[in-house]
């Protein structure tokens, strides 16, 4: 099939890269001249282990094509994805669909035989609605079919995730849209995952629900956690004894730093200001809200505890500061108000990321990117695991350190108590 990527951010690359590697022909769009001209020479904008070498395969295999162009890659497509951003609006929970509008906008006037429009992008439940009174004309000569097909692409793990999906949801009540699609997705869903049917609101609404109830379980486990600490609990088998419930199952059960990236956040949010458009209140995805907000503030006070609120010209060294580990998203990261915080009270504060250098802290004094994990440790006072990266799971903390009385505070609960104590790290983690 014939394939348009309208944007090329996470979502619409990755998702464009991956059909072409099934046998599609892909047409990723994007208004972004120098982001297309940088895919057109094999390299990839984003941070996805394994994608640019899929990438360099079908655009050799001419299956995968990168322009500006809209109008032809759209004349070209039999299907139509819309991958833009709704990001949330400023002094707002809302999702800002104006990227996702303006595409339907342009849509107008590219087509003149049928095509399925998909809504690949989150949005909130109606928005294809929205798009389908803007294309009003269009669907009342029955050339198009808007349908909702939610991601659920987790960084890190998307070419993965895509070949080996728990599920694909589909939200039309067009026979012939969901003949077409189902084809589409059969290269995928035969390989056991579950091709699932529903309206186009459902369809909408599922994303929303299941990115808030994951939430939820990362906020419901790091609350524990701090229960754990005082009860003498050890929060890892709490979890493991949790997971091992198959109604509950173990994954999102690891206590940490608050939960980020592009989706959670935006997405919980997103969800609470629909619900109040209805008159509905979500009152546990607003204390999620609120639980993830103090959970950012807790490991910064605990940071204070460790160094007896003695931060000034402290060396302080973050072991990773992405969201989560396999990316580049620094999107609500958790590490940008601890470090903004420790920059305030006079710490120097040094960070290694396997993902490289971040802009968030190019303008903070005494924040500074070291390309080595021994060169952002050495003579450290305080070292911060902040993200599991698998380059820090087997560390020598005191060949790195080369310095007496120095501090670990793992924050992903990587290291064994036991073994710390051994070796005589001042060590602390999470919930235990």
């Amino acid at each position: 099939m014939k394939l348009c990527m309208i944007g090329t951010g996470y979502v619409g690359l990755v998702s464009g890269v991956c059909f072409s590697d099934v046998g599609n022909v892909v047409y990723c769009v994007d208004k972004d001249k120098k982001k297309i001209d940088l895919l057109n020479k094999g390299k990839v904008p984003i941070y996805e282990p394994g994608l640019e070498e899929i990438l360099k395969r079908n655009r050799k295999a001419k299956r995968l094509f990168f322009t500006s162009d809209l109008d032809e890659a759209v004349k070209k497509s039999d299907i139509i994805f819309i991958c833009v951003g709704t990001p949330t609006k400023k002094k707002s929970n809302s999702a800002d669909l104006k990227y996702v509008f303006n595409v339907a906008k342009q849509l107008k006037k590219s087509i003149s035989k049928y095509k399925i429009i998909i809504t690949k992008s989150t949005v909130p439940v109606t928005t294809g609605d929205k798009i389908e009174k803007i294309l009003r004309n269009l669907k009342k000569k029955k050339l198009i079919d808007v349908v909702s097909n939610p991601e659920f692409l987790r960084e890190g793990e998307a070419i993965r995730d895509f070949i080996y999906p728990d599920r694909v949801v589909i939200g039309t009540d067009s026979s012939k849209a969901n003949k077409i699609l189902k084809s589409l997705y059969l290269p995928i869903i035969k390989k056991s995952s579950r091709y699932f049917k529903t309206s186009r609101r459902g369809a909408e609404m599922v994303k929303y629900a299941s990115n808030a109830f994951l939430a939820t379980k990362i906020s419901y486990i790091n609350e524990l956690a701090n229960l754990c600490e005082k009860t003498g609990v050890n929060v890892q088998d709490i979890s493991i004894g949790m997971g091992l419930d198959q109604r509950i199952g173990d994954r999102f059960l690891r206590a940490g730093p608050a939960y980020g990236g592009s989706c959670f956040p935006k997405d919980t949010r997103a969800l609470i200001d629909v619900a109040n458009k209805y008159k509905i209140d979500l009152s546990i995805v607003k204390n999620v809200v609120k639980s993830n907000n103090q959970r950012k503030i807790i490991l910064t006070k605990r940071i204070d505890k460790i160094l007896k609120n003695r931060l000034k010209n402290k060396n302080i060294t973050f072991l990773g500061v992405t969201f989560k580990p396999n990316t580049d998203d620094m999107r609500e990261a958790s590490s940008i108000p601890m470090i903004n915080y420790l920059n305030k009270k006079g710490s120097k504060i040094r960070y290694y990321d396997p993902s490289g250098r971040k802009k968030e802290f190019d303008k903070l004094k005494n924040v500074k990117f070291y390309s080595s994990i021994s060169s952002a440790c050495i003579k450290s006072d305080l070292i911060i695991i902040h993200t599991e990266w698998n380059a820090f799971k087997l560390l020598d903390f005191k060949r790195l350190v080369k310095k007496k009385n120095f501090k670990v505070f793992d924050m992903r609960n990587i290291y064994s108590q036991d073994k710390m104590r051994d070796l005589k790290i001042d060590y602390t983690s999470i919930g235990r």
